[in-house]
C-alpha cells in the first residue's frame, strides 16, 4: 500500500472518491436487505390466522 502522507492531491481525491462510492454501495446494500426483510415479514404477518 502507498503511504497516505506521500500521495499527491490527485491521488487523494481518487482515494476519497473510491471511499465514497464504496460507502454508498454499502449503505444501499443495507437498505436493500432491510426492505427485503420487511416485505418478507409483512407477507408472513398478513397470512397469520386470527
Amino acid at each position: 500500500m502507498s503511504d497516505p502522507a506521500r500521495e499527491s492531491e490527485t491521488e487523494q481525491k481518487a482515494r476519497r472518491g473510491r471511499n465514497i462510492a464504496l460507502a454508498l454501495g454499502l449503505v444501499l446494500f443495507v437498505i436493500l436487505i432491510f426492505v427485503v426483510t420487511l416485505v418478507r415479514l409483512g407477507a408472513n404477518v398478513a397470512d397469520r390466522p386470527l
